[in-house]
């Protein structure tokens, strides 16, 4: 078992419920992710996601902001087999908490 911490987020303004936990192999990556769900339509409306991928200890990682600004979009490279295995469970988890936050609105 794991660890999962709960966080409080503020993105533009609007608090989120985050989660975040520890992702171990011969590499550490951290991870938190949240939302406050659909809102009913863009940015304006209030709806807000967010994720962070950290390295916690001796991951091989990269990541570029892409555009002439950075927010065109991102990045990210990883180097090693226990990157690879980390970098799926962060996703995997990054899934999980952003599919329940979305459904816990929709319900």
């Amino acid at each position: 078992m794991y660890a999962i911490t709960e966080k409080e987020r503020n993105i533009d303004g609007t608090t989120i419920t985050t989660f975040s936990r520890d992702i171990y192999s011969a590499n550490v990556l951290e991870v938190e992710a949240g939302t406050n769900g659909y809102q009913g339509g863009d940015s304006g409306h209030g709806s807000r996601t967010y994720f962070r991928i950290e390295n916690a200890g001796g991951t091989d990682i990269e990541a570029h902001l892409i555009g002439p600004c950075g927010t065109d979009g991102i990045e990210v490279s990883l180097g090693g087999d226990c990157e690879l295995e980390t970098i799926i469970t962060v996703l995997k988890f990054i899934t999980k908490v952003l599919e329940d936050g979305a459904s816990e609105v929709n319900d």
